[in-house]
C-alpha cells in the first residue's frame, strides 16, 4: 500500500512551490495543507524543527528543507527530474542553490522599506540574474527539451515579477532574452500554475504592505 504523502504548506512560500512542482511533474498524489506561518500551530511546531514550511510528512516521519524534499523525492517517486549523468546532475544542484540565492535578494526586494535599499538590493539581483543570462544557452527549458528540478526550483522565483512588473520597471530582468523566454515557458507550464491559489499576486500585495516595503508604496493597485 502506498503511504500517502501530506504537505505542510504556505500559501506564499516559494520553496512549498517548488515541492508541488515537483510532485505535479512526477503525478504523485499529496495532500496540502496551509497554515498561517505568524500563528503556527502547535503540531507544526514539534514536526518542523526549523518552524518553517514546506514539510514533507511521509507516515509517521516528517522530512523539511525542499532541496532534502527534492532529493527524497527523486529517489523514492517516478519520473525523475534530475539528469542522469552525474556530473550534470551535480551542475543542476549548483543552480539549485543559486536559486535559492536569488530569492534571499527578492525577499529583500519586498520587504525593504527605504528606496536606497531597494535599489542596491535591486543592483545585486540584476548582477546574479546577469550571471544566469549567460548560463541559459537552451529553450525551452533550463537544459533545453526536458523539464527538471533547476526548471521546477527557478518558477517561483519568476513568479514574483509578475507583480514586481506590474509596480515598475527596476532593470532587474531587462536585455536579458534567454531569462524572458525561459520565464514565459515556466508561467505557462501547468504544474506551475497550479502551484498557487488564484489569488496569489493579492496576497503578496498584501504580504508587502503588511512589511512597509518600499515597492507597496509605489503600487498603484495596492493603494487604490
Amino acid at each position: 500500500m502506498t503511504t500517502k504523502l501530506k504537505l505542510i504548506s504556505h500559501a506564499l512560500c516559494p520553496y512549498v512551490q517548488r515541492a508541488v512542482i515537483a510532485l505535479t511533474e512526477k503525478g504523485v498524489p499529496f495532500e496540502r495543507i496551509d497554515i498561517d506561518l505568524n500563528n503556527k500551530p502547535d503540531w507544526f511546531l514539534k514536526i518542523s524543527p526549523l518552524g518553517k514550511t514546506p514539510v514533507l510528512v511521509v507516515g509517521d516521519t516528517a522530512i523539511f528543507e525542499s532541496a532534502v524534499i527534492l532529493e527524497y523525492l527523486e529517489e523514492t517517486q517516478p519520473n525523475p527530474l534530475h539528469p542522469k549523468d552525474p556530473l550534470k546532475r551535480a551542475e543542476h544542484r549548483a543552480w539549485i542553490e543559486f536559486s535559492s540565492a536569488a530569492l534571499g535578494d527578492i525577499w529583500g526586494l519586498e520587504t525593504i522599506s527605504d528606496e536606497a535599499g531597494f535599489k542596491a538590493k535591486a543592483k545585486q539581483a540584476e548582477a546574479r540574474f546577469a550571471k544566469l543570462e549567460e548560463r541559459l544557452v537552451a529553450s525551452p527549458w533550463f537544459d533545453g527539451a526536458e523539464f527538471s528540478l533547476v526548471d521546477a526550483v527557478f518558477a517561483p522565483v519568476f513568479r514574483y515579477f509578475d507583480v514586481f512588473d506590474e509596480i515598475g520597471d527596476f532593470g532587474i530582468l531587462a536585455n536579458k532574452p534567454n531569462i524572458a523566454r525561459w520565464r514565459k515557458s515556466l508561467r505557462e507550464r501547468e504544474s506551475v500554475m497550479s502551484a498557487v491559489s488564484a489569488n496569489y499576486h493579492d496576497r503578496l500585495r498584501a504580504f508587502m504592505t503588511k512589511h512597509g516595503a518600499y515597492l507597496s508604496r509605489l503600487d498603484r493597485r495596492a493603494a487604490a
